[in-house]
């Protein structure tokens, strides 16, 4: 985790989790596993265990120490919202973010059914907060962790703040499949803010339902075996954002593009490089 990203989107990174395991086609290439297990064995090393999903929770702390408001991009090397992850120790990065309204935190998931899932056990309705805990209500469920962890000072009651306000939601999609998988649960989703992050590319996704959301980034793929991306595919989801009025950024052209045209040392991240309409980069406010 850094306070500082190459990520363009984002000015920093927060990882109380680390790890991952593959779940569909988006999956195969893997930049976070590339790199974590490039470290597996390597005695203290942060990714000493791989890949293999962990919790961190001596990591809660990093965002009340930025002074500075930052965007914080949430588990770049994970997901908040894998089967490994408990609901209570979730409710606890909740709480950090809900409890540093400077910030802005972006969480993305290929996990939505999961997330959808513990906005309806914060909130009570779920069946998996039946009888769970002897102070079963809304506040003491979403900061019971913390209180438990030592974080007594809360700049706001949750309570009266979900879904929390400087909060992103998003998911990953990269064919059709999961497109019409993955956006209608996110839309289901109680949030402030809802994003798509549609990378890699790696198919036409045909027309997108993009009511209900504020922000989509794209890009094909990067690093070895990079798959095909057409930039037909990057320019129809740039006029369908439009259209629909939604800011899109477009982050990479991907390394298929970029050796094509014999851009070798390049993943496409050059906005000159690309065809002049689709050098789009455009921010929500």
């Amino acid at each position: 985790m850094s306070d500082r990203t190459k990520i363009e989107w984002a000015d920093a990174t927060w990882s109380p989790v680390r790890g991952c395991t593959k779940i569909s086609a988006g999956c195969k290439h893997c930049y976070a596993e590339r790199f974590a297990e490039r470290w597996r064995g390597i005695k203290g090393h942060p990714f000493e265990q791989g890949f293999d999903v962990r919790l961190v929770p001596e990591a809660l702390w990093i965002p009340k120490r930025w002074r500075k408001p930052r965007r914080i991009f949430v588990n770049s090397m994970s997901d908040l919202f894998h089967e490994s992850v408990p609901f209570e120790f979730i409710g606890s990065v909740f709480g950090v973010m809900a409890s540093t309204p400077r910030h802005t935190f972006q969480v993305l998931t290929k996990r939505p059914a999961r997330m959808l899932e513990f906005c309806e056990w914060i909130k009570g309705r779920g069946a998996a907060a039946s009888g769970m805990f002897p102070h079963d209500d809304l506040e003491w469920r979403m900061l019971h962790c913390l209180r438990a962890l030592g974080l007594r000072r809360v700049q706001c009651t949750i309570g009266e703040h979900w879904p929390i306000p400087n909060v992103w939601l998003g998911v990953s999609v990269e064919d059709q499949r999961s497109a019409e998988e993955r956006i209608p649960r996110l839309v289901q989703t109680p949030a402030a803010h809802r994003f798509l992050s549609i990378e890699p590319l790696l198919e036409d996704l045909g027309t997108l339902d993009l009511r209900g959301i504020d922000w989509v980034f794209v890009g094909g793929e990067s690093g070895p075996g990079a798959r095909y991306c057409a930039p037909e595919w990057i320019r129809s989801i740039v006029k369908q954002c439009h259209s629909a009025k939604v800011p899109v950024f477009i982050k990479q052209m991907g390394t298929w593009w970029a050796r094509y045209l014999n851009f070798e040392a390049s993943k496409g991240q050059e906005p000159l490089e690309w065809p002049e309409d689709l050098r789009v980069q455009e921010m929500p406010e």
